[in-house]
């Protein structure tokens, strides 16, 4: 997988969970992928605000942080649970790709009544806009966010 640098950021489309950080933003699941590691919804209730605010803001962009990067989170589920956490068995990363928006990406925005992505569009996303994309694309997502995000990213929407 190609990691990109990716600065901290919250989007608008979070805003409802923001200050309490009682979901996984998407900062954070992009770090994940990036190290590899798998952390459920009732891992991440447990740890303290402070616990989730240091893992919106670690760095986790050189071979060296994404390593250290996953080993803290592995720690601190251990601490917490005194088991290991998962580990991602593979990364789609589609969102790294350039030559074609993903066709989740695109089914998405059929279901939703939006206008299909251009490849001019998905280009001109920064990597965190393109990974949220892709994962509220995907099963598991209500995808209620999807339009919102494209909203948001200037793209549009319905």
């Amino acid at each position: 997988m190609k990691t990109v640098q990716v600065s901290p950021f919250f989007f608008a489309f979070e805003s409802d969970f923001v200050d309490t950080l009682k979901c996984v933003p998407m900062i954070v699941r992009y770090k994940l992928d990036s190290c590899g590691v798998k952390l459920k919804l009732h891992e991440w209730a447990k740890f303290s605000v402070e616990q989730k605010q240091k893992l919106a803001y670690l760095a986790c962009y050189k071979e060296s942080e994404i390593k250290d990067y996953g080993r803290f989170v592995k720690q601190l589920v251990f601490d917490q649970f005194r088991y290991n956490a998962s580990l991602l068995a593979e990364v789609n990363d589609s969102w790294n790709f350039l030559n074609q928006v993903p066709q989740e990406v695109q089914q998405k925005a059929f279901e939703w009544n939006c206008s299909p992505l251009t490849l001019k569009q998905w280009i001109s996303l920064n990597t965190l806009q393109r990974f949220a994309l892709v994962k509220l694309s995907r099963s598991g997502h209500e995808g209620k966010n999807f339009s919102v995000a494209l909203a948001e990213f200037k793209i549009s929407g319905k």
